[in-house]
């Protein structure tokens, strides 16, 4: 069976931040690094090259693959900002029509700049995201 590429690396969380050229998505990012800090309570790994991720989880699934992510996390990709959270609860689908600007990915939520996002409103999506999985999956 086919192995995970995402995977947690010692890389430093800060460094990888520090190295983005875009001031504004750079400053974005120490920004999203200290509230999921804070929604999560776990400290940021770097999740494979580009994505940013707080506590883990172990999944397995009836095909028998298997795993382990983030509980939630980020990308500060050069053509947005991705999001990942977990989207299955109807709460947080309620929460949508209120978060702002963004674009719904299959499993992200992709945001151009975090001024385009209502903080409180993301802040319960995450929220209800980690603490969902970690009834789940523990």
């Amino acid at each position: 069976m086919a192995q995970n590429k995402t995977k947690e690396t010692d890389v430093v969380v800060a460094d990888f931040i520090n190295a983005i050229d875009n001031e504004q998505k750079r400053k974005d990012s120490f920004e999203l690094l200290r509230l999921m800090q804070q929604i999560s309570g776990c400290e940021a790994k770097m999740w494979g090259p580009s994505i940013i991720g707080f506590g883990h989880y172990h999944y397995k699934y009836e095909s028998g693959h298997e795993g382990d992510a983030p509980l939630i996390g980020f990308s500060p990709r050069k053509a947005a900002i991705s999001l990942y959270i977990f989207m299955g609860l109807d709460r947080q689908k309620q929460l949508l029509d209120d978060l702002g600007k963004f674009k719904m990915g299959k499993a992200c939520i992709y945001i151009k700049r975090l001024s385009d996002v209502d903080l409180d409103c993301f802040t319960e999506i995450a929220k209800e995201t980690v603490d969902y999985l970690k009834s789940e999956y523990r």
